[in-house]
């Protein structure tokens, strides 16, 4: 299958747009018109309302689909909001991602799974590898790419690394994330033996945990670089830190990015300026609650589609003025 980060790049060129919806859905922010239909509605299951909140997500995404999808290259299913739900809110994640892949979305998946050995494998398997079934393999859950953490190290990372060479998949790998909080430990100081605090600082060539985390995917991903000169093993990179994604981008010329923070968390255009190449590539910005949430009535599809316009033509304007 043809490499990730060159599909990705393909309908970023092709759609003039680094915008990537953010779908998490949540009863307390849906339209009420769509929650309260559903809530209303004769019980099935268990009663408890879990198939219900399952059959309302699935249309509430739907409708965010066709919205976005003539201005999104990509949509990022956040998981957690649909497994608090169990298998109802399962297989809305997973009927929602196989939608989004026929409306010609790149899907990511953002489950932000780590582990090792069998564990790690059958996390990449179920995501954007293929388990094993009783005649082979199987189809996944739907997703291009997903979420990875890196902190069980190399031996944890590569049967997703592995995934990714054999299904054309791909991963983002956790590096600086929007919260204010990945200070307490991305931004520890590590000293090149590993050192961290006090005793880094009088070590050779100390740098930031976060970064140490970057030289990595550099490494993970050197054989899985593109035609279009990107790797299919990316970075989560915030947009809420605006100076460490600059001085990533310098560090990771190859390395696609998944940008968080645009919009609700705060973070403007010019904070992610320094993300793309001279051709807009290199990086997809997230954005899910200024989208998705932009309409709270029966509108909010248009609502939508309107806020995501204006996301692209923002986004897309300012790579275009050369920022790399």
């Amino acid at each position: 299958m043809k490499n990730f980060a060159d599909r990705l790049n393909e309908a970023i060129l092709t759609k003039q747009s680094q915008v990537c919806v953010g779908l998490d859905p949540r009863l307390d922010l849906m339209p009420a018109s769509l929650v309260d239909r559903y809530r209303d509605a004769p019980r099935q299951g268990c009663g408890c309302g879990r198939h219900e909140i399952g059959e309302c997500f699935y249309e509430f995404g739907t409708a965010i689909i066709d919205a976005v999808n003539p201005h999104a290259a990509a949509i990022k299913m956040q998981l957690a909001c649909f497994e608090q739900y169990g298998p109802p809110g399962f297989k809305a994640f997973k009927h929602l991602c196989d939608y989004a892949a026929d409306s010609g979305l790149i899907v990511i998946a953002d489950a932000k799974r780590g582990d090792i050995g069998i564990s790690a494998a059958a996390y990449s398997a179920g995501y954007i590898g293929r388990p094993l079934g009783f005649d082979g393999n199987i189809d996944n859950l739907g997703a291009d790419a997903m979420t990875v953490n890196p902190l069980f190290g190399g031996d944890g990372m590569q049967p997703f690394i592995d995934d990714c060479r054999e299904y054309g998949a791909g991963i983002f790998v956790l590096v600086k994330t929007s919260n204010a909080g990945s200070a307490d430990l991305q931004d520890l100081t590590v000293a090149e033996g590993g050192a961290m605090g006090a005793e880094a600082t009088s070590g050779e060539n100390p740098s930031k945990l976060y970064e140490k985390i970057a030289s990595l995917v550099v490494r993970w991903g050197a054989d899985l670089i593109g035609e279009s000169g990107y790797s299919s093993v990316g970075a989560v990179v915030g947009a809420t830190h605006p100076q460490a994604l600059a001085g990533l981008r310098q560090k990771m010329p190859n390395s696609l990015f998944l940008i968080p923070g645009y919009g609700a968390q705060g973070a403007v255009a010019a904070d992610v300026s320094h993300a793309f190449d001279s051709q807009g590539l290199g990086a997809l910005i997230t954005a899910s609650r200024s989208i998705i949430y932009a309409g709270a009535d029966e509108d909010f599809a248009l609502s939508a589609a309107l806020a995501v316009q204006e996301t692209r033509a923002e986004l897309w304007s300012i790579s275009q003025a050369g920022s790399k």
